[in-house]
């Protein structure tokens, strides 16, 4: 006779897990977007806060950072923020792209020329 492995719900009946349900993750994406809108605005800052994953950012967020870390599972905070530095990182590497565009300087005929 095979033994049935129980699940954890069949084990636990009365647990909900309320982060998962969807208006746990709402306001976990509300709160994750306030802090990122702070950030943007607060851009100008110096950053003197850590977040996880490296991620720095100014004191004016640190309350909107606050709230954005109890409403949101710490997996989740840290997958945004990864996401969100990946995003940065990406967009300046496109935008310093565009501004080192220009014509391109080709050798002169004369700096071929083998020496007399």
């Amino acid at each position: 006779m095979a033994a049935v492995a129980e699940t954890d719900a069949e084990r636990n009946p009365d647990t909900v897990h309320t982060d998962v349900l969807s208006k746990a993750r709402e306001s976990c994406y509300k709160a994750r977007d306030a802090f990122y809108a702070c950030l943007e605005k607060e851009s100008s800052k110096k950053p003197t806060e850590i977040g996880s994953v490296g991620l720095l950012y100014p004191t004016e967020c640190k309350k909107s950072r606050v709230e954005y870390e109890n409403r949101c599972r710490a997996s989740w905070v840290k997958h945004f923020d990864r996401q969100h530095c990946k995003n940065k990182t990406l967009q300046r590497l496109l935008d310093d792209k565009d501004s080192k565009r220009g014509p391109l300087t080709v050798p002169q005929p004369s700096t071929f020329k083998p020496p007399s």
